[in-house]
């Protein structure tokens, strides 16, 4: 009878890496964006932010074979699909951009999901993607001023 292997050791082990974990989250995310939510997320939950960090960016963003960018692509794709994630959405389309996505390819998405998830989802996820192209560039123009004064 051939031997039977615990099943533990047949699957690949999960290392989540809190460091690294963060510095996914800092190439990712702006500082003002990561100080709008984790640390009130730490005051309604504590522990829960650093879980996600670590968890998610430290581990699931680890694992090899989809490139960050790729990655936006599909969490546009799921969010805009889950519907009612607004701010959520609104993050990774931010997001999408510092991973090398134009603007051009993050409208496509919605459009590309129209016939897949629905006109209303794909409607409301545009709707969510205009206003956050909007913000950035209004954030744009708020810096050039500054610094031209």
């Amino acid at each position: 009878m051939a031997t039977e292997q615990v099943l533990s050791e047949l699957l690949t082990r999960a290392m989540p890496d809190r460091e690294e974990g963060y510095r996914v989250l800092d190439e990712l995310q702006d500082e003002r964006t990561q100080q709008a939510t984790l640390p009130e997320l730490e005051r309604v939950a504590p522990g829960f932010a650093d879980w996600i960090v670590t968890a998610v960016f430290g581990g699931t963003y680890q694992r090899e074979g989809l490139s960050l960018r790729d990655r936006q692509l599909i969490n546009l794709a799921a969010l805009t699909a889950l519907g009612g994630v607004d701010p959520q959405l609104t993050g990774h389309v931010k997001t999408g951009l510092r991973v090398g996505m134009t603007r051009k390819e993050v409208i496509e998405v919605f459009v590309h999901l129209a016939p897949y998830i629905g006109m209303p989802k794909a409607l409301a996820g545009l709707r969510v993607a205009t206003a956050a192209l909007a913000e950035l560039d209004a954030a744009d123009e708020t810096v050039t001023e500054v610094t031209a004064s």
